[in-house]
């Protein structure tokens, strides 16, 4: 013992007095609690160097590269629209159905691959995990970043397309954005609670692909506008999906259709409790990775 007389602090730090050094004793925080904001701040040139590190990771050794986060959804929109526009004749709002299922796919693929990417960061990120102390939330939401990259390049698509038909935004253009941050926050929230269940549970990484696969197909919005005037167990589905508000919302703000305000309303807010919850369970089992992981 140095000195004497001891002091219990929660992170790292040291402190002197009359009496001589003290001894600081470093222990995790106890219980649930709010992520810390401030501590992100300060580690952010860190998240996009990891962000930087990811893209490049994900694309090296590739003939295309980046191109294929705008190939992706060019080949799933033209096969939506040859089984599900010509074959199906399924509806698509007055709109050319290719530029209907694109805005559907586009969001979706963000949201799909942010889950996926984050559910297995931590666990994919094991040695620096292991070696150095870093806020842990910074894996999860680096995932999302380059999630976010992905969706950005691949947007270049959705303007050419809609200027190829000679589709315009309305005023409710300028929700895009909005639309977009809510459903990479649905992706984080989701992934977040993965990742921590993913390092005491390894069964996650099986399960996560077959959710999003079931997800998918559960989402109205991605091939289909669901019916205004659906009610019973539909209107059920429809509203306990978040997914459809998010997207609906992210179709209707691009291609100027009627914005469904209640429902994006009521699945932002859910999301952005779940992604409370999902980041407070992270931080309050986190000083459990290095030792499980």
């Amino acid at each position: 013992m140095i000195g004497r007389s001891t002091r219990h602090v929660v992170g790292f730090g040291s402190t002197q007095s009359a009496d001589g050094p003290l001894m600081t004793r470093i222990r995790p925080p106890q219980g649930w609690h709010l992520p810390n904001l401030r501590e992100l701040w300060r580690y952010r040139e860190l998240l996009l160097i990891l962000v930087w590190r990811d893209v490049k990771v994900r694309y090296r050794q590739t003939a295309l590269g980046i191109a294929w986060a705008v190939l992706q959804p060019v080949l799933m929109v033209a096969a939506l629209t040859i089984f599900f526009g010509r074959l199906a004749g399924l509806p698509s709002a007055g709109v050319p159905y290719p530029l209907f299922a694109l805005t559907g796919v586009l969001p979706w693929m963000f949201f799909a691959a942010a889950v996926t990417s984050a559910s297995n960061s931590v666990v994919q990120s094991e040695r620096l995990v292991s070696k150095i102390y870093f806020p842990r939330l910074t894996i999860p939401l680096a995932a999302v970043g380059v999630a976010a990259v992905d969706f950005a390049v691949a947007s270049a698509v959705l303007a050419l397309l809609m200027s190829w038909y000679g589709v315009w935004p309305g005023p409710a253009v300028a929700l895009v954005v909005p639309g977009a941050c809510a459903i990479g926050v649905a992706g984080l929230a989701f992934g977040t609670g993965l990742a921590a269940l993913n390092i005491r549970y390894r069964d996650v990484r099986f399960v996560v692909p077959f959710l999003v696969q079931f997800w998918m197909l559960a989402t109205p919005s991605v091939y289909m506008q669901p019916p205004a005037d659906a009610s019973g167990w539909l209107a059920v589905l429809i509203w306990a999906n978040p997914m459809t508000g998010l997207i609906d919302a992210f179709r209707a703000a691009c291609l100027g259709l009627p914005f469904p305000l209640t429902q994006f309303l009521v699945s932002g807010t859910f999301v952005l409790g779940l992604a409370v919850v999902s980041a407070s369970y992270f931080r309050s089992v986190e000083n459990e990775f290095a030792d499980v992981i």
